[in-house]
């Protein structure tokens, strides 16, 4: 069988998402897809805006000679200029495109900057539940992922942060706003972790990289804002993209924002650069590089988001569901009503409703909603949704 016994074992473990997209495709097949209520893909449901439209129009419209020639692996100076701007006016921090490689995507992004300093061997930590695939980078780098408890608000727990950390430890990974909990880490935990990896870099002897994965960054609610991690901690990498805030997942284009101060800053820049080429990347798109440096703020109607959070939020809990009110990104992460996750999910599928186990982010015992849907996927399941609690209690 030409497929790796490894990339066997990375299969099953990373099917979650698969499976309910399988399922989900039978189940409508055999139903009429009208009738199936669709929330396991986190996949943004809004059109981009009409400016970013206009953008990529007129981006296309280019007929400069050399236009669709290669460029910087970095990216283009002036789309890394645009980000940097953004950066300083948003988050306070002085950076500049000197410090901003344009990637394929925030995946393309974390692959880039945990190749450029991670040794073989080298161990990241990261607080779970988790988005799945940051294990499989990590160990394409040679790594191992050392996984680590959140509280019971999908806070960070420090203390467990610090007990996992050691001589191997290269980075810390953090998501906030959290897929799948929603989860936004509070200025005064991006500060108390700060101060543990300063503390711990002293001691160990080597600098610890806070990375952190802001592709949700632009969606919050109720007044929340994430706090800057590159503003409070100085080996600090930022990756992200403009899948969800612009509403553009397939156009694979994202960044990675690196502190200045960073320790061996210009070597550790060229090294993500040099990533950047030889992972395969070479340049980020360059079409919709030259379209987004114009409409960097064209973020998507949030709160068409945040009413359908409020609208599901409000319904499962009347039904009895025990969830953390999520405070950013289009996910809930309620508590299952049966021990076993898998199986309610199941009987959630009985009810022609699709979600993904807890367990397939490393947080067994709930289930994930992505309400990146229509209005009408959301009020269709609802009679779906308190029958299967009902079901599961009785």
């Amino acid at each position: 069988m030409p497929v790796s016994g490894k990339i066997a074992e990375f299969m099953e473990r990373s099917s979650w998402i698969r499976k309910m997209f399988e399922q989900g495709a039978t189940l409508k097949s055999k139903h009429g897809a009208e009738n199936v209520f669709d929330f396991s893909l986190g996949n943004p449901n809004l059109e981009p805006s009409a400016s970013v439209k206009d953008a990529i129009r007129n981006a296309a419209s280019v007929s400069t000679p050399g236009v669709h020639a290669y460029m910087p692996n970095a990216g283009l100076p002036e789309t890394r200029a645009a980000v940097a701007r953004k950066i300083a006016r948003d988050e306070g921090v002085a950076i500049d495109e000197k410090t901003i490689v344009m990637t394929v995507g925030a995946g393309g992004a974390m692959n880039v900057a945990l190749k450029a300093i991670m040794n073989p061997g080298d161990e990241v930590v990261i607080p779970k539940p988790f988005f799945v695939e940051y294990v499989f980078y990590v160990d394409n780098h040679g790594g191992k992922a050392v996984l680590v408890p959140t509280k019971s608000d999908f806070a960070l727990d420090i203390k467990a942060i610090e007990s996992a950390i050691n001589p191997c430890t290269a980075a810390v990974v953090i998501n906030s706003p959290n897929n799948p909990t929603g989860k936004v880490y509070c200025q005064s935990e991006i500060d108390e972790l700060s101060g543990l990896l300063v503390s711990k870099s002293k001691e160990l002897g080597r600098a610890i990289v806070l990375i952190s994965d802001e592709p949700y960054r632009g969606i919050t609610y109720d007044g929340v804002s994430v706090p800057s991690v590159l503003k409070a901690y100085p080996n600090s990498i930022v990756a992200t993209s403009f899948s969800k805030d612009l509403s553009l997942p397939g156009e694979r284009l994202g960044y990675i924002a690196m502190n200045p101060e960073m320790d061996n800053a210009r070597q550790t820049y060229d090294g993500l650069v040099l990533c950047n080429r030889i992972l395969g990347f070479v340049n980020a798109p360059a079409l919709i590089q030259r379209a987004v440096q114009t409409c960097l703020d064209a973020v998507v109607d949030i709160s068409v988001y945040q009413h359908r959070r409020d609208r599901l939020f409000e319904a499962l809990t009347s039904f009895g569901y025990d969830i953390v009110k999520p405070e950013g990104a289009f996910y809930l992460f309620p508590k299952s009503p049966l021990e076993d996750d898998v199986a309610f999910v199941n009987l959630l599928q009985e009810k022609l409703i699709l979600t993904v186990p807890g367990t397939g982010f490393g947080g067994p015992g709930y289930f994930r909603i992505a309400y990146c849907v229509s209005d009408a996927t959301i009020e269709g399941a609802l009679k779906g949704f308190e029958e299967a609690i009902r079901e599961a209690k009785s």
